[in-house]
């Protein structure tokens, strides 16, 4: 049998991926191109560092690799267009010997690069999630809450838009980059979420996801200290990460945030968060990610789920959805109202969701009824309401929490 990769080694590849995209970018144009380089050296790693060991410099092996790969392409449209080269540099440019700067982390200026002027911005969002969050298309189109399809061609061409352009593989101006930032805040936010809360699979959460996702903002924070929402976003992090120790059980079992022990929230990224909001908030500009950083020290700060300060909850989700309605908040809404008003009056909101075709077949919808169904007394309406969810989602630890709560309920 062939040796595979330890759970390590997987892991450093996808953390090393978008870094290997970035400096190959650097010395190529052709997005998709050095995206194919890119994965055949994966592959190459995954099949020799099992019998050979991790390289002393894994970085600079899989850019060597992904290197001599686009270096055997050009040569080969060279020879076959009778040119000497199809892409923006000579081939010997790329030689196996080449000196590359293996030590340089692109991926900060791969992330500005994605979310390229040139493109919408769903587009960019869905670029940077495929190349800086190693996301696969499946997963990027259920967070935008559309068919494969669709997500796959809406990739294919901004990769095109991408290899059209002149703009240099550098980190953009001070001037550009103001352009480029909120698509840039919404791919690390929507990384972190699908590291937080995978969408599919067995475990809970993609550690891996979650963590590049703050090192990144981190990093964008510290390029654009000034701007509100990109202090806003990291503080929103760091409090729902903070959480993260206390979300599964002793078998990865997901356990809700009413239930969890919290003494084991990591006190540490909570008070990093808090400081971090308490700085930005009286800067007078407040945006989406702000709000939602406020709502999660909220909840942070309760030291008992019962001192959950929900009316002042409620009234940050009134104002966020007056500036960012999406449906996630206004289900979100929906839940705080119930806490405050009662299970009905947030029954009669989900009501309004119904029609909302980005909704429709996602499985919070019928989860968040379930749960409020189940706090009117309306039980054998909750048990189906867990039932459908349960059926709607595809990840493991979700389906298997809305269906033990399905039982509970036929219990009764």
């Amino acid at each position: 049998m062939t040796p595979r990769l330890d759970a390590g080694a997987e892991q450093l590849l996808r953390e090393l991926a978008p870094q290997v995209l970035g400096a190959v970018l650097r010395h190529f144009r052709d997005f998709a191109a050095a995206e194919d380089a890119v994965q055949e050296a994966l592959i190459c790693a995954a099949t020799q560092w099992p019998q050979e060991g991790v390289p002393y410099n894994p970085r600079a092996w899989l850019i060597q690799v992904a290197i001599r790969r686009m270096t055997d392409q050009v040569r080969s449209e060279a020879a076959r267009r009778r040119r000497e080269s199809s892409l923006a540099i000579e081939p010997d440019q790329a030689a196996p010997g080449l000196c590359l700067e293996t030590d340089q982390d692109d991926t900060l200026v791969l992330l500005f690069m994605c979310c390229h002027p040139a493109l919408t911005p769903s587009s960019a969002i869905a670029l940077t999630l495929r190349a800086v969050g190693g996301l696969t298309t499946a997963e990027i189109a259920r967070a935008f809450l559309v068919p494969e399809s669709t997500m796959a061609q809406r990739i294919s061409r901004a990769k095109q838009t991408i290899k059209a352009s002149t703009v240099p593989f550098t980190l953009p101006t001070d001037l550009e980059r103001a352009g480029r930032l909120r698509s840039v805040l919404h791919v690390l936010y929507l990384i972190f979420n699908e590291g937080y809360t995978t969408s599919e699979g067995a475990q809970l959460h993609r550690v891996d996801l979650s963590e590049e996702a703050i090192r990144l903002t981190r990093a964008v924070h510290k390029v654009a200290p000034e701007d509100c929402e990109a202090s806003g976003l990291l503080a929103l992090m760091l409090l729902t990460d903070a959480r993260r120790p206390a979300r599964t059980g002793s078998e990865g079992e997901l356990i809700p945030l009413t239930r969890q022990d919290r003494t084991l929230w990591n006190q540490e990224l909570i008070s990093e968060g808090v400081a971090l909001l308490s700085a930005t908030l009286p800067k007078g500009s407040i945006g989406p990610y702000q709000l939602q950083a406020a709502i999660a020290a909220v909840h942070d700060e309760a030291t008992h789920v019962e001192d959950t300060d929900w009316p002042q909850i409620l009234a940050l989700y009134d104002l966020l959805k007056r500036i960012s309605a999406s449906p996630m908040v206004l289900l979100n809404h929906a839940v705080a109202a119930a806490m405050v008003h009662g299970p009905e009056s947030g029954l009669e909101l989900l009501d309004t969701l119904d029609g909302d075709g980005q909704l429709k077949e996602h499985h919070r919808l019928e989860a968040v009824r379930a749960h409020l169904l189940e706090m009117a007394g309306r039980h054998q309406a909750a048990f189906e309401h867990f039932q459908l969810a349960a059926s709607r989602t595809s990840s493991l630890q979700e389906r298997n929490y809305l269906l033990t709560q399905a039982a509970r309920l036929r219990e009764r």
